[in-house]
C-alpha cells in the first residue's frame, strides 16, 4: 500500500478494533483418534466433532447481511463437515445447523461422521465449510490430525507409543454407555456451574497428575503419563470448574482395578474413586452426576465391583480456534485460509531486529502489524513469516518519556482489510542500565533530550521481550 491517505484510513480501523474488536470465532472440537468401521458397520466418531460459532462479529456480520437482503434468511449460518479425503460432493458430508445458546454462542455437531476400512490412512482431518444461508461463502476450516485406530488396545501400553498414551496435561472428553448401547450415550459436561450427564454436548477436560496429599482448593501439578493409580484432578476447560481430586482406576469387566499401575490407554474403561473416601466413585444417574459407593470383592481383595453408571471411556480432545474480523474489509471473499501463529522467533537488533512468525495457513498476502503499527513483512512459506520489528518511537510521540514496557498485540491482516487476531504479543522494554554510572529515574539532568536518546537506543536495540497470554 503506497498511498498515505489509505494507509491512514486503514490505521485509523485497526485503532477502532483494537477499542472495540468485533471479532468472529469459529472453535472446532474433536477427539484425537478415531475407530475404523468394518464392512458395513458405521463406528460413529465419539465424542462427535462440535463447532461453536461466538464473537460479536457474527451479529453485526449478519445484520450487514439482513440489511441488503430481502427477508431474514438469507443471514443464517449453516455448514457442511466431513473427512479431508472427500469430495466436494455434499452428499459425502454432514450439514450441521447451528441452534444459539443460552450464552449467545452458536452450537452444531457431527453426529454421523465415521471412517470406514476402505480409508487406508493412518491420519485424517476434519473439513469445516461455512456459509450464509445467502450461499455466501464465509470459509473453510480444518481441525488438527486425527490418528485412526482399528479397536482399543488391549495390552498394556508401553510409553514408547506415546500415540495412544494420555499424558498430564492434556485434554480429554468422558463418555458412559449404559449396558453398550449407543443410543445412551451420555458425555460429562457442565452446565449452570455444575457437572451434568449430557445426551447432546461434550465437555473438554484438562486432566492433571497431582499430588497424592493434595487437596480440593489447592494442588500441586505434575508433569509425565497418566497412570492407573494416580490422583488425577479434572478441570473444565470452558468454565474452569474443577472436581475433587480422584485416583483413576482399571476397569475390567465391571470392576475397578486396585492393584494396576500402568500408563492409560485412548478408549479405555476406567473409573474414578475420590480419593479419601469410602469406596466412592464418579458415576452417572440419568442426567445427574452422583458418587456410587462400590462393593468390594471377598475373594479378591484387588477388585471392587461397580455399577454401569461408574464405567467411563477416556479419549484425549483436541481444539482448534480460528479468529477473524471482517469489520475493515472491503470484498466478499471467504476469510480462508485462517493463519495460525504457534511461536514467535526474534533474531537480530536496533534498526535490522526482526521476528520470524510460526505457525500455519500463511500466505502473501498477510502483514504482520504490531498493534496499530503495519511491520514491513516477508513471506517466506506457508509456515513462516518475517518482518522488520517496528521502532518503538512508531507507537506515538510519547515514546520518549516512556519508563515502563510496552505490550502490543500481534495481528495479522490481509490485503483486503479483514483482520486476524492472535493471543501473542509483543513487549517492549526500556533499559534501566544503559548510560554506566548514570540513574534513570534520579533528577533530569539540563540535557535530558539527549540522556532520553540513549534511552531510546537502548530502549529499541537489546530490550525486546515476546510471550503468549494464555
Amino acid at each position: 500500500r503506497s498511498n498515505p491517505y489509505q494507509n491512514n484510513l486503514l490505521r485509523d480501523g485497526v485503532r477502532r478494533y483494537l477499542q472495540l474488536p468485533a471479532d468472529q470465532t469459529v472453535l472446532i472440537l474433536h477427539a484425537k483418534v478415531a475407530q475404523k468401521s468394518y464392512g458395513n458397520e458405521k463406528r460413529f466418531f465419539c465424542p462427535p466433532p462440535c463447532v461453536y460459532l461466538s464473537g460479536p462479529g457474527w451479529k453485526l456480520k449478519q445484520e450487514q447481511i439482513k440489511a441488503s437482503d430481502l427477508g431474514e434468511a438469507g443471514f443464517r449460518v449453516c455448514g457442511y463437515m466431513g473427512l479431508d479425503s472427500m469430495g466436494s460432493s455434499l452428499m459425502e458430508t454432514q450439514k450441521l445447523s447451528f441452534e444459539e445458546q443460552p450464552d449467545a454462542k452458536g452450537f452444531g455437531c457431527a453426529k454421523a461422521l465415521y471412517i470406514s476400512d476402505a480409508d487406508k490412512r493412518k491420519h485424517f482431518r476434519l473439513v469445516l465449510k461455512l456459509f450464509f444461508s445467502n450461499g455466501q461463502e464465509i470459509g473453510t476450516f480444518h481441525s488438527k490430525l486425527i490418528k485412526v485406530i482399528s479397536k482399543p488396545s488391549q495390552k498394556k501400553q508401553s510409553l514408547k507409543n506415546t500415540d495412544l498414551c494420555i499424558s498430564s496435561g492434556s485434554k480429554v472428553s468422558l463418555f458412559n454407555r449404559l449396558r453398550s448401547q449407543t443410543v445412551s450415550t451420555r458425555y460429562l459436561s457442565v452446565e449452570g456451574g455444575a457437572f451434568i450427564a449430557s445426551a447432546r454436548q461434550w465437555a473438554a477436560f484438562t486432566l492433571h497428575l497431582a499430588d497424592e496429599h493434595c487437596t480440593r482448593s489447592e494442588f500441586p501439578l505434575r508433569e509425565g503419563y497418566i497412570r492407573y493409580g494416580s490422583v488425577v484432578q479434572l478441570v473444565c476447560t470452558a468454565t474452569g470448574i474443577t472436581l475433587p481430586p480422584l485416583i483413576i482406576r482399571k476397569v475390567t469387566k465391571q470392576y475397578a482395578m486396585l492393584d494396576v499401575d500402568e500408563p492409560i490407554s485412548q478408549l479405555h474403561k476406567c473409573a474414578f474413586q475420590f480419593q479419601g473416601s469410602d469406596h466412592m466413585y464418579l458415576c452417572l444417574s440419568t442426567e445427574k452426576v452422583i458418587q456410587f459407593q462400590a462393593s468390594p470383592c471377598p475373594k479378591e481383595a484387588n477388585r471392587e465391583l461397580l455399577n454401569d453408571g461408574s464405567c467411563w471411556t477416556i479419549i484425549g480432545t483436541e481444539t482448534v480456534e480460528y479468529t477473524f474480523s471482517e469489520s475493515l474489509a472491503c470484498a466478499r471473499e471467504p476469510v480462508s485460509p485462517v493463519p495460525l501463529i504457534t511461536a514467535l522467533q526474534l533474531t537480530g537488533g536496533g534498526d535490522v531486529a526482526m521476528l520470524e512468525v510460526q505457525g500455519e495457513y500463511f500466505h502473501a498476502h498477510l502483514k504482520v502489524w504490531f498493534g496499530d503499527v503495519e511491520a514491513e513483512t516477508m513471506y517466506r512459506s506457508p509456515k513462516s513469516l518475517v518482518c522488520v520489528v517496528p521502532d518503538v518511537s512508531a507507537f506515538g510521540s510519547d515514546w520518549r518519556w516512556l519508563r515502563y514496557p510496552i505490550t502490543v498485540p500481534l495481528l495479522l491482516i490481509r490485503d483486503d482489510g479483514l483482520i486476524y487476531s492472535s493471543s501473542f504479543t509483543f513487549t517492549y522494554t526500556p533499559e534501566q542500565n544503559f548510560i554506566p554510572g548514570q540513574q534513570v529515574f534520579s533528577d533530569v539532568p539540563q540535557d535530558s533530550d539527549k540522556l532520553l536518546d540513549s534511552i531510546h537506543q537502548e530502549f529499541t536495540r537489546t530490550n525486546f521481550h515476546l510471550f503468549m497470554q494464555s
